[in-house]
């Protein structure tokens, strides 16, 4: 079993930074491929960011592109989301997710990913 556990939402203002973390136990987390999504109240969840096992491919959503860098020390079994530019529609409960067989084209499909965390609400105010 696979545990992850995410960390650094809060309450910001808009045009603030976050940085968000995943602590990944359980397996090997160099065998996943890593993803952030993130949902909003009403709507559906949705692609923020996915990292190869590697770290050689690395995919943005188009809503956060340019706003976000998504990046992985599997040392240290963390993944972690440096969110810039908050606006007050980035508002959302943010997830961590582990895939181990994601295809790089459906790295933003969440039914391709095995193991979620429970989320982090990232709140930004106007």
């Amino acid at each position: 079993q696979v545990q992850l556990v995410e960390s650094g939402g809060g309450l910001v203002q808009d045009g603030a930074s976050l940085r968000l973390s995943c602590l990944v136990s359980g397996r090997s987390f160099s065998d996943y491929r890593m993803a952030w999504f993130r949902q909003a109240p009403g709507k559906e969840r949705e692609f923020v960011a996915s990292i190869s096992r590697t770290g050689s491919d690395i995919y943005y959503g188009n809503s956060v592109a340019g706003r976000c860098t998504i990046s992985r020390e599997n040392a240290k079994n963390t993944v972690s989301l440096q969110m810039d530019s908050l606006k007050p529609e980035d508002t959302a409960v943010y997830y961590c997710a582990a895939g181990n067989a994601v295809p790089a084209i459906r790295s933003g499909v969440p039914r391709q990913y095995d193991y979620w965390g429970q989320g982090t609400q990232v709140t930004v105010s106007s």
